[in-house]
């Protein structure tokens, strides 16, 4: 602790190659289980997926046993926010899901989430997914050219407010954060615009920018299962999730394959391999 504050670890250009590596076995893993969230499927069967391709690239689930969490992945559907168990739910046309996972390789972690709609897309939720991802990406950008971390959540909370159409909520109680040797670690990345600016942005820093978005209010609750959260109105919501490197050069996103070259280039972000 250092003034009251958790200590950030800064990672070395060789940490967070390594980091990387994570990432990109973290990708294809996500691939994989968003091809598999077809009608039909349970949302055990995207897990096992999953769990497949971590199994096959010799990485670990950070997410498994993670204070007791029984699945490789987080499913959550429709109403859930996060942390949905898989389990024996089958998806169904229409459906929403936010798939989250992680993988660790040689002790070094990565994390990522994607949205899904299975089969026939609701209008309102294709624009909800939509948003969120650009949201995201527009934090990201921030990350390359702010000052602060504080100015992650500036970036997505002000994109976000300036959709035209009917408002969607950004919650405030699951917020982004720091990764590295351990999954969730010191700082936490705000989604919202605040008056706390966060530490400075400065090379070896690693973060996990994950905006989440619904379509009616932001209060949630926690069911019994004491993981999955829903929102307290069972309006839809959606989550997504990359990891991202900050190094000498520039930023780096660690479960992007082509760093987020594509994304980040209409946004004036020339993302740079780590050195």
């Amino acid at each position: 602790m250092a003034f009251g504050q958790p200590r950030i670890e800064y990672k070395t250009n060789a940490q967070m190659r390594i980091m990387h590596e994570a990432g990109l076995v973290l990708s294809r893993a996500l691939d994989a289980a968003v091809a598999a969230a077809v009608p039909g499927a349970t949302t055990a069967q995207l897990d096992a997926v999953f769990r497949a391709v971590l199994d096959e690239a010799g990485a670990k689930s950070n997410f498994l046993g993670y204070h007791g969490f029984p699945a490789t992945i987080c499913t959550s559907v429709n109403e859930e926010v996060v942390h949905g168990i898989p389990g024996a739910r089958v998806l169904n046309d229409g459906d929403i899901i936010s798939i989250d996972g992680g993988a660790i390789v040689d002790g070094w972690h990565s994390d990522s989430a994607r949205t899904v709609i299975v089969g026939t897309p609701d209008p309102e939720d294709v624009r909800l997914s939509e948003v969120t991802e650009e949201a995201m990406w527009r934090g990201i950008a921030a990350l390359a050219t702010g000052k602060f971390v504080g100015d992650i959540g500036c970036a997505v909370d002000d994109y976000v407010s300036s959709v035209p159409g009917k408002p969607l909520g950004i919650l405030e109680d699951y917020v982004g954060h720091g990764i590295g040797s351990e999954m969730h670690m010191a700082p936490d990345v705000l989604n919202y615009r605040t008056s706390h600016r966060g530490p400075k942005i400065r090379p070896g820093l690693c973060l996990a920018i994950e905006p989440m978005l619904v379509r009616g209010s932001i209060d949630t609750a926690v069911l019994e299962d004491e993981w999955t959260v829903v929102t307290t109105d069972g309006k839809r919501s959606c989550q997504w999730e990359h990891s991202v490197a900050v190094h000498e050069k520039g930023i780096w996103v660690l479960s992007a394959p082509d760093g987020g070259a594509e994304r980040l280039a209409p946004l004036g972000v020339v993302p740079v391999p780590i050195p």
